[in-house]
């Protein structure tokens, strides 16, 4: 993985330099800028991952320097992290006040320093990765906590959570009822797992209606079941009298006829490693995709398990 670039922006040559080192040290790529105006062109032409600023600065100071990165759609989203030597409170507030993400007062502790950074990285690249709409883990998260889970060899569960006939739902309501329907199936998911599962869980969102949920086999079917029941009892709300009434929509399909289209019901795909050796990612997600399609011709609400390992 390419390392991490951070600007330090720091107009006291001795400590930029030894927070250079330290950072360095600590398998990050560094570099600096001495004052404020130089700083905020490099933020601009260098798109860091993290920009460490001073406060007291000549020509432009590090309030400044953060507002006017914070203003701008081009580095809005850069995380700061404000270094001072002033500790009193006010002075904390209007650094907070600018934009900036955390605040380290002079003289700092080596390791209150790098926690700081790593937990401020982490934090930026979480929303950088969150899926817009429900703020869950997107694919790349995904992916690494698969990842790592079959890398540490341990008991895993892979459900993968998937809307049928939504596109006929986001069609006829608007998609922003559409958007209200994903966010229900999120609370829903989530709650499931709050229920059933342990802090240790993992839901994602890999998009459109598409949800997955890493756990471990003893904890994997109450999870699914869960989210089926509370699916069918709490989505019939999202329609109007008449449709609930019906039990379908009517839409107008590809070949301009119009078609009746049942309400909205879950298909949950789970695997498992119990019997089986899973080696990457990929597995998970054919097997998945595959018990999916098969979920998809069924009626209503499901939950579909792979057996060949059993």
């Amino acid at each position: 993985m390419e390392a991490e670039r951070i600007l330090i922006i720091e107009d006291e040559t001795s400590l930029r330099t030894i927070l250079k080192m330290q950072l360095e040290g600590a398998g990050y790529h560094v570099e600096t800028a001495s004052d404020g105006v130089e700083g905020l062109e490099k933020v601009r032409a260098g798109n860091p991952n993290l920009v460490l600023l001073d406060v007291m600065m000549p020509r432009m100071d590090g309030n400044e320097v953060c507002r006017r990165m914070k203003a701008s759609v081009q580095t809005s989203q850069i995380p700061v992290i404000m270094l001072t030597a002033k500790g009193e409170r006010q002075d904390k507030l209007n650094g907070l006040g600018d934009g900036a993400n955390d605040y380290l007062t002079k003289p700092y502790d080596r390791q209150e320093l790098l926690a700081r950074v790593r937990n401020t990285l982490q934090w930026s690249r979480s929303q950088r990765e969150a899926n817009p709409l429900t703020g869950l883990p997107g694919n790349v998260a995904i992916e690494a906590e698969v990842a790592r889970r079959i890398g540490a060899a341990e008991p895993l569960a892979f459900l993968y959570v998937d809307i049928d006939h939504f596109k006929a739902y986001n069609d006829h309501y608007s998609y922003k009822q559409g958007d209200e329907a994903i966010q229900l199936t999120a609370r829903i998911i989530l709650e499931s797992v709050a229920r059933h599962g342990s802090a240790v869980d993992f839901v994602g969102h890999v998009g459109g209606d598409d949800f997955v949920i890493v756990t471990v086999p003893l904890r994997a079917r109450a999870i699914a079941d869960q989210i089926v029941r509370d699916f069918d009892e709490k989505s019939p709300s999202l329609y109007t009298p008449d449709d609930r009434e019906r039990g379908y929509v009517e839409v107008t399909n590809r070949q301009n006829v119009l078609t009746a289209v049942p309400l909205m019901s879950v298909t949950v795909a789970g695997v498992t490693n119990e019997g089986r050796v899973i080696t990457h990612v990929g597995q998970l997600s054919d097997i998945a995709a595959e018990l999916k399609c098969y979920g998809k011709t069924r009626e209503g609400s499901l939950v579909v398990w792979e057996r060949r390992g059993e």
